[in-house]
């Protein structure tokens, strides 16, 4: 436990982020390009390794911030999770099973058939709205790039009414530079978001997590995202050397983060204070040897199974309830 919150444990809440590498059922849907992940197709996906996958994410998920809360996570935002199905079935897996988690989820335009998603607990969050916010762009060739949508959940975290979007932002796969405009449309979009919940609510409370695709001192965060409201506590975090969420060519990097609006520094009762952030890297989720030891353990290394839990590390806030 952090030392200089053990007096508090039980008024802090963890809310986290985390891509699950590919959270596929073994069931073919004609409608996506998901044949890798079934029995016969590239990758062998099978009843065996789903359960297997889900026993791991499920454990890793129920174990971030517990060391200080002593209780699992109120809110954790997903990447990569292929439907309703697969989430239904993360939550009521072994280690999530007996905590009354609940979920939002949508269906997202992205070829691949890869979704976002947030589950939270019950006990400490009440959905009150959400909605699906497609985000439009364009390839160089004038085509649409069928990404994740912006997903957005209105709800009250121990009745303080906060407004929660969970992001996968367009991916680096042509090259970070020959993308970056993309992720930068995304960040205009969330400021979109942000100013038309404004124009109804007097100084509303927002937690922007995901995957972004781009470190917290990329262009489309640092430049586009980060407006004088909101503050980073990743940006802090980020040791290309020793320290990320990812690790690529042997260099971390930090694409998932939990960014904030500045009223999370306040005490006023009834309100949740930012206590503390971090990468959830414990021992168990790494490699334990040879070239990539210290990296995320993932489930796939190209097609070759792996059996780990993802390539990235999940993030994650601490707040502070005020009373």
């Amino acid at each position: 436990m952090l030392p200089y919150l053990r007096k508090t444990s039980n008024n802090l809440y963890t809310v986290a982020f985390y891509n699950l590498e590919n959270l596929f059922d073994t069931k073919n849907n004609p409608q996506t390009l998901d044949d890798d992940f079934t029995p016969y197709g590239k990758n062998k996906w099978n009843k065996e390794r789903y359960e297997n996958k889900l026993y791991k994410l499920s454990k890793t998920v129920s174990e971030i911030g517990s060391d200080t809360t002593k209780k699992v996570p109120s809110i954790v935002g997903f990447a990569e999770v292929e439907n309703k199905s697969v989430v239904e079935d993360l939550i009521t897996s072994k280690y999530l099973k007996e905590h009354d988690y609940d979920f939002v989820h949508y269906d997202s335009p992205d070829e691949r058939g890869i979704d976002t998603a947030l589950i939270y607990r019950k006990e400490d969050f009440e959905v009150l709205a959400s909605e699906a916010h497609p985000l439009i762009v364009y390839n160089d060739n004038g085509e649409r790039d069928y990404t994740r949508d912006i997903l957005h959940v209105t709800g009250r975290l121990n009745n303080e009414q906060i407004h929660v979007l969970v992001n996968h932002w367009p991916s680096r796969r042509e090259g970070a530079e020959a993308t970056s405009y993309k992720r930068v449309e995304a960040a205009q979009k969330i400021h979109e978001i942000i100013y038309s919940v404004k124009q109804a609510e007097e100084d509303p409370s927002f937690i922007i997590m995901g995957d972004f695709n781009d470190d917290p001192g990329s262009e489309s965060i640092k430049d586009h995202l980060m407006y004088p409201d909101l503050y980073n506590p990743m940006a802090k975090l980020l040791d290309p050397y020793s320290k990320g969420s990812l690790n690529h060519q042997a260099r971390w990097n930090l694409f998932d983060q939990i960014i904030f609006t500045n009223n999370f520094f306040n005490d006023q009762a009834g309100t949740h204070s930012f206590a503390h952030a971090d990468v959830f890297d414990e021992l168990f989720l790494k490699e334990w040897h040879g070239k990539f030891k210290g990296n995320p353990f993932r489930t796939f290394a190209g097609s070759k199974y792996l059996g780990g839990y993802s390539d990235h590390f999940p993030v994650y806030v601490l707040l502070k309830q005020n009373y």
